[in-house]
């Protein structure tokens, strides 16, 4: 009796409605299901960002890529600064040399050295007409003396307003050069992913479906490039052009299209021999309109998921062409470039190659992330 007094009973036909959950479409589906998955979603987000992040940003910033200025080299984000005598603040390089910084945390100006003392091991810089500043090597780290010659302390902590992210060995602008470089890299992948995609689609979709000896044929001509570790294929087509991003989009793009045939060949083969398929040959359509409107379009989940683990491959490749130095020729900024040209500078200034390395951490788990949702949200078993 009391299980029975649970249920009530739907009098009203709006009630009644109700019940029933609202119809979703196909692509609601999915997408209700990617949501639903933190990481996938967190994995987008990061996505969407570092997109404006190099599209956008280039145009917030007052200097580009190559922009150099040799006089701020090696200038971090944090630097700890010494008070100067006009209420300004002086900021000591890894190579000892001696910036100007005001009270907001802007450079100013690199001192000019003056005259060394070789018995007190102290070297004096002209500050203005009647001040100078002096830099005493007899302590580690080397520090300033006021007029009096005693060593004056550290006494603020204060960010680079100049250069949010420091500069380099050359006096660039990091942040800018990652932007850039994010630009750069993600457009490589986009392109040779979208190349890729076409042409291991027709290809594999055509080897699918014919079957037989042409299968046989074209899947031998996949094992054949497949035997070449593709890092060596893609670093000899990449000798052989010019540099330059054109022909390292070529290299990708002539390579990476072999997982994408073996994939779409082995979901037409699990797809040819269905009853719509069969259906459509019984009411005589051609070869061309089976595989474009029935064949591909159900493979389309494995393809999608696919292409979002092709893309962040594409991106270390990109990387680690450009950090052996076969990639983006100079001046072009590029995550690997980046990366190659602060190896010089890791025991003195690491934030230089941890910086790329984590934008290239970032856009590798983001696209790992939304493929794994797009895998789990695409398939149909695990439709609740």
């Amino acid at each position: 009796m009391q299980a029975a007094n649970r249920w009530e009973r739907v009098a009203q036909t709006g009630e009644a409605d109700r019940l029933y959950s609202k119809p979703r479409s196909f692509a609601g589906d999915v997408w209700f299901r990617f949501r639903h998955k933190p990481t996938a979603l967190l994995g987008l987000v990061i996505i969407v960002l570092l997109i404006l992040f190099a599209v956008a940003g280039p145009f917030l910033t007052p200097y580009g890529y190559d922009d150099q200025n040799t006089k701020l080299a090696n200038i971090p984000a944090v630097m700890d600064v010494y008070p100067a005598p006009d209420g300004h603040f002086l900021y000591i390089t890894k190579a000892l040399k001696i910036i100007e910084v005001d009270e907001q945390g802007h450079l100013l100006r690199q001192l000019k050295k003056g005259k060394d003392d070789a018995a007190r091991k102290v070297t004096v810089f002209p500050y203005n007409d009647d001040l100078t500043v002096t830099l005493d090597y007899t302590v580690m780290p080397a520090a300033i003396q006021d007029q009096a010659g005693n060593r004056i302390e550290q006494t603020q902590r204060m960010w680079n307003t100049s250069y949010l992210l420091g500069t380099d060995h050359l006096g660039r602008d990091i942040l800018s050069r990652l932007m850039y470089g994010t630009r750069i890299s993600l457009m490589v992948a986009f392109v040779a992913a979208l190349v890729n995609m076409v042409i291991g689609i027709f290809y594999g979709g055509i080897s699918g479906y014919l079957g037989g000896r042409a299968d046989s044929i074209m899947m031998r001509i996949v094992d054949i490039i497949s035997t070449i570790p593709l890092t060596l294929y893609v670093i000899l087509i990449k000798v052989c052009l010019d540099d330059g991003l054109m022909s390292i989009i070529i290299a990708l793009s002539s390579v990476y299209w072999v997982d994408m045939a073996r994939v779409v060949r082995g979901q037409v083969l699990s797809l040819k021999n269905q009853e719509f398929v069969m259906a459509a040959r019984t009411i005589g359509s051609s070869t061309r309109t089976i595989l474009l409107r029935h064949l591909i379009p159900n493979a389309m989940g494995p393809i999608l998921v696919t292409v979002t683990m092709l893309i962040p491959s594409a991106i270390f490749m990109e990387a680690f062409m450009s950090f052996i130095g076969i990639g983006i020729a100079p001046p072009l900024a590029s995550l690997g470039t980046m990366c190659n040209d602060a190896t010089d500078a890791l025991r003195t200034n690491p934030y230089q190659l941890f910086l790329p390395a984590l934008v290239i951490c970032l856009i590798m788990f983001a696209f790992n992330f939304v493929g794994d949702g797009l895998r789990d949200a695409l398939d149909p078993k695990l439709k609740k």
